[in-house]
């Protein structure tokens, strides 16, 4: 089993890589809004409040999104499908892409009704 974490600063992407998470089959997944360190530390505490500067432009805040696979190759599948795509997180700014080998999951999935 693996957990997928895919740290996302552009949100425009966030519809595309959840139908891409559909086409493979990947089901159990959560999505969380997340915000930089650099960014909580220039807004949230004063003693940065010169790093704000650097936050011009920048989103606030980015999605992260998590999800359980037992496919250790999804962290490359999603890459290349992605940049087919035009989504490249090899670009700055994109997110990051990243895939933990897990020893032990607890629990089961939600179910939805749909």
């Amino acid at each position: 089993m693996y957990l997928l974490i895919i740290i996302l600063h552009k949100e425009e992407y966030l519809e595309d890589i959840l139908s891409l998470f559909v086409e493979l089959g990947i089901e159990d997944a959560a999505i969380i809004e997340s915000q930089s360190l650099t960014r909580a530390l220039a807004y949230d505490v004063p003693i940065f409040a010169g790093l704000r500067f650097q936050m011009e432009g920048s989103k606030k805040y980015s999605k992260v999104i998590l999800a359980l696979t037992d496919n250790p190759d999804i962290g490359d599948e999603l890459v290349s499908i992605l940049k087919d795509e035009d989504i490249d997180f090899d670009k700055p700014g994109t997110g990051r892409i990243v895939l933990l080998k897990t020893e032990k999951v607890f629990g089961k999935p939600e179910e939805v009704e749909i």
